[in-house]
């Protein structure tokens, strides 16, 4: 039941430090939790079960958590969430507004 306790906090860490970067924005509850998890299986692996469990843990921790995020880096997943609009408007400056308005009063003043 330890090791099966141990295993499912890994696994929820892991989830919720995903979740967190990818899904919700800022450092919320999620983090926090998923980092909670982490810390929590490696001491209880610590505690319960033994050093070397300890040590195995933490090292699965890092290694796993690093694995997800490449991993999700990777898949096609970012480029489905991710904003793919083209802006083909532009925003006419003041300045260049007004040397425009220049040129037009310069042109019409010639004119009379």
């Amino acid at each position: 039941m330890n090791i099966f306790l141990v295993v499912l906090l890994v696994l929820a860490g892991v989830a919720l430090l995903l979740m967190e970067m990818f899904l919700l924005p800022g450092f919320g509850i999620a983090g926090i939790g998923g980092f909670g998890c982490l810390i929590a299986a490696v001491v209880l692996a610590w505690l319960w079960i033994g050093h070397l469990a300890g040590y195995i843990t933490l090292a699965a921790c890092l290694i796993l958590s690093g694995l997800a995020i490449w991993g999700f880096l990777r898949s096609k997943a970012l480029d489905k969430m991710a904003l793919d609009s083209k802006i083909d408007s532009h925003v006419e400056m003041a300045h260049n507004k007004l040397a425009k308005d220049e040129k037009v009063e310069k042109k019409s003043v010639k004119k009379k």
